[in-house]
């Protein structure tokens, strides 16, 4: 079947219409930042706890868990597992924002009797968005594993280059049409109605991965009657500390957690940015903001498949952080206009094509594939950390420097505006931080002879 160039990319299909699913609900509530200001009485750092909340869980270990269990359990139960996560995670989600709950439903009193600044509604959906994180987390380093088992010495690149751009096209259906969906600026506007059509794409996605777990089971059988060689030796617990150990993979995994937490993070203030900068509604900043992902999902590809015959791996990780780096100075100290905006989303969305499809399979070249599953947990967990810390950190940068912000959003006043100078500033350090690391990484690469510059096609 793996030679079947048809039966590889139609399990690609449906593994990455998991991711799809997945994405879309990651990204939902980005564009509703002033929906849930208005209904729950959310501040910018109540959200911003919200919208890190995702990698908590998987930074207190589940995600190191979650790699463990890869390597041990295999693709099918883990990815099953991590599908069912997600949709366990998404309901309890759903649970706090409903009216019911907020009208003093089951577990109102218990969630609002402690840490009375954060809304009752907040602190359920968080519970359930950090779930749901743990399954999404799960799934992408399931997915990557299983990308890598399929193909490997074949189009490896820029298979993971058109699963990252079917995940972000759910990340692009919900910067479009969130806000849409929930019916921002109409009669009847719910946040709540986004998660809806959220939960039943993640049902979907489950289904989809279950009939990729057929297929995986014939792929299995199949190189179990023709592999005649020695079998490999199993992933032991002690494989951690050698994965943590390797100079190449700190320096990747460092490059990750600073390049992603300078783009999603930002995605999630994003559309209220561009509200305020540029004095738009959230639907049309979402349609911006969307450009993004949609700009990923033509180019990821395209770079995937120079990546897999020309190589330049290390080198594109360095250009795409100089890129973040631009965008966001462009954020925070040119003057906005509409077309300035699309064109830094732009610039950021080419960034985000280049280190991504660069970072993922310079992974397999660094470590074996003995414990391949735990070194992708590893990295993401790592990034975790970033993505945790950094929207929470946001949400509070931004109560400082608007003073009085809270108070108003207490006395229930609506279209307040931010300043969001400061917080695009810490973004374009993370992308200095970023190009530095991706230096020290081509010299460790230099040094070691990972073959990161080298073709992926063998």
């Amino acid at each position: 079947m793996r030679e079947s160039k048809a039966a590889r990319w139609f399990a690609l299909g449906l593994i990455a219409f998991t991711m799809l699913a997945a994405y879309f609900f990651v990204d939902m509530m980005a564009p509703l930042q002033s929906l849930l200001e208005k209904k729950y009485a959310w501040q910018p750092d109540t959200y911003g706890f919200f919208s890190g909340s995702e990698y908590m869980l998987n930074v207190l270990g589940f995600l190191i868990l979650s790699g463990i269990i890869l390597d041990k359990m295999g693709i099918r139960f883990t990815g099953l597992t991590a599908a069912a996560t997600m949709l366990i995670g998404g309901v309890i989600k759903y649970y706090g924002l409903t009216d019911y709950f907020n009208n003093g439903g089951f577990g109102f009193d218990f969630f609002n009797s402690f840490w009375t600044s954060m809304p009752a509604s907040a602190k359920v959906a968080s519970i359930g968005f950090a779930i749901f994180g743990i399954g999404v987390e799960m799934a992408g380093i399931t997915i990557s594993k299983t990308i890598v088992k399929w193909f490997k010495g074949k189009e490896l690149a820029l298979a993971m280059g058109m699963e990252m751009a079917t995940a972000r096209l759910g990340a692009s259906i919900a910067f479009f049409f969130s806000s849409e969906i929930a019916g921002a600026g109409r009669t009847g506007e719910d946040p709540i109605k986004s998660i809806y059509f959220g939960l039943a794409l993640l049902t979907m996605g489950f289904l989809t991965f279950l009939t990729y777990v057929f297929m995986d089971v014939k792929l299995d059988k199949q190189d179990q009657q023709h592999n005649d060689e020695a079998p490999a030796e199993e992933f032991k617990l002690s494989d951690i500390g050698k994965i943590l150990t390797n100079r190449g993979f700190l320096l990747i995994s460092l490059l990750c957690v600073l390049f992603y937490s300078g783009v999603f993070p930002f995605l999630k203030y994003a559309v209220n940015m561009m509200e305020n900068r540029l004095g738009i509604s959230n639907v049309a900043a979402g349609y911006i903001s969307g450009m993004l992902p949609v700009g990923t999902i033509i180019l990821t590809p395209i770079i995937g498949n120079f990546l897999d015959r020309k190589g330049k791996g290390a080198t594109m990780m360095i250009f795409g952080a100089a890129l973040l780096t631009l965008a966001h100075l462009t954020f925070a100290l040119v003057p906005l206009n509409m077309f300035l905006a699309i064109l830094a989303i732009v610039v950021l969305g080419v960034a985000f094509s280049l280190v991504p499809a660069s970072m993922w399979p310079s992974v397999p070249k660094i470590v074996e594939d003995r414990y391949l599953g735990s070194a992708y947990a590893l990295v993401f967990w790592i990034q975790n950390i970033g993505l945790m810390f950094i929207p929470w950190l946001i949400g509070k940068v931004l109560v400082a420097v608007n003073p009085g912000i809270a108070e108003r959003i207490q006395a229930g006043e609506t279209g307040l505006t931010y300043d969001y100078t400061v917080p695009m500033l810490i973004f374009a350090g993370l992308g200095i931080l970023a190009i530095f690391l991706g230096y020290m990484l081509k010299r460790e690469d230099a040094k070691k002879k990972y073959g990161l510059e080298l073709p992926n096609k063998q």
